[in-house]
């Protein structure tokens, strides 16, 4: 098997803007496995939040190359088990090489990767759209760029229930906020009450990832669901969230891939969580692997690629938040 790795700096359409960054440009990494004439792709971008970046996560891969390449024929949970001692540290560039080896994998058998794991998708749900914090004029022109069923819209800010309130008046869409931890706990009850009267169907992660007693005062009193995003990294927090959250939403890049992002969905489940993937503004190499996922999810947050200026790869579509998935066994993915 060969590895091959390749470093992106994807241009978004817009400066994207949450409660503690702005950025205009996204770096990635894409990794492609090659092997008895197939390739599968994987991708992770970076993260100054996580303190990832595309040279750290190359240079623990390019480390462990001939321990990878030496690798044949193993399940993907096999391979999994097998490269986490030596990546633990660094779960974005795991993710980035168990997508890829899931690619792989399925492409070899013939199947796409749902097909594979046996998932129907006659109930996939729609993915919504993200709008970042913005002038509220830039904000409306946004979503006026791009009609859909569904917004994000990130808060955090001093003003965001009049920025709700504005933006209502130009759509009928479900609103779901991400405040990115800006909010406190009476902000986050008071807020709630005021989002739910404006057609706000959840809110995640208003607050710091670590205030465990504050996101339980939320959890009791909340007439809104809470759904856990950066409280929510490995496959161990999950349990942590029942009773402090509603539901959950994985990131594949945080937990380490497709592999452990499945197992954490089941347990979410078995909980009684509500169940969401979200996406760190990838290209459709990224996003055509969370697709995949999409019968196991409640809500999911897959816009990544239509964030770009310009894509590097094809595979899903996404219409109005319907997911078209491509003709092609694995992900679907041909880089460009």
């Amino acid at each position: 098997m060969e590895l091959i790795l390749r470093e992106y700096n994807l241009k978004l359409k817009h400066t994207f803007t949450i409660s503690r960054e702005s950025i205009d440009f996204q770096p990635s990494l894409i990794v492609e496995l090659k092997s008895d004439g197939f390739s599968g792709f994987g991708e992770a971008t970076s993260n100054p939040y996580y303190k990832t970046t595309v040279p750290m996560m190359m240079q623990d891969l390019e480390k462990i190359r001939t321990i990878i390449e030496t690798t044949e024929n193993e399940t993907p949970d096999a391979f999994w088990a097998k490269i986490y001692p030596y990546l633990k540290h660094d779960m974005f560039a795991l993710c980035a090489l168990d997508l890829a080896y899931n690619d792989l994998y399925a492409r070899k058998k013939g199947k796409k990767l749902y097909e594979l794991w046996n998932y129907t998708i006659e109930n996939n749900p729609l993915t919504d759209y993200t709008i970042g914090i913005a002038s509220i004029e830039k904000m409306v022109s946004k979503m006026q760029e791009l009609p859909w069923p569904i917004y994000k819209i990130k808060l955090g800010t001093k003003e965001d229930i009049a920025i709700v309130k504005e933006l209502r008046k130009h759509t009928n869409a479900i609103f779901r906020i991400d405040a990115n931890c800006g909010w406190g706990v009476e902000e986050t009850i008071n807020n709630a009450v005021e989002l739910k009267k404006l057609g706000v169907e959840f809110l995640e992660q208003p607050m710091k990832a670590d205030n465990w007693e504050a996101h339980k005062e939320v959890f009791k009193h909340s007439v809104l669901p809470v759904i856990a995003d950066e409280s929510c990294i490995i496959e161990e927090d999950v349990a942590k969230c029942f009773n402090h959250f509603h539901g959950v939403n994985v990131k594949l890049v945080k937990c380490g891939g497709l592999t452990p992002g499945k197992r954490m969905i089941e347990e979410a489940k078995k909980l009684g969580l509500k169940t969401m993937v979200g996406c760190m503004t990838e290209s459709t190499v990224g996003i055509s692997a969370i697709a995949h996922l999409l019968p196991q999810l409640d809500y999911v947050d897959m816009d990544g690629a239509l964030l770009l200026a310009e894509d590097i790869a094809t595979g899903v579509t996404i219409k109005n938040g319907v997911i078209h998935y491509s003709e092609g066994n694995g992900t679907g993915v041909t880089l460009i």
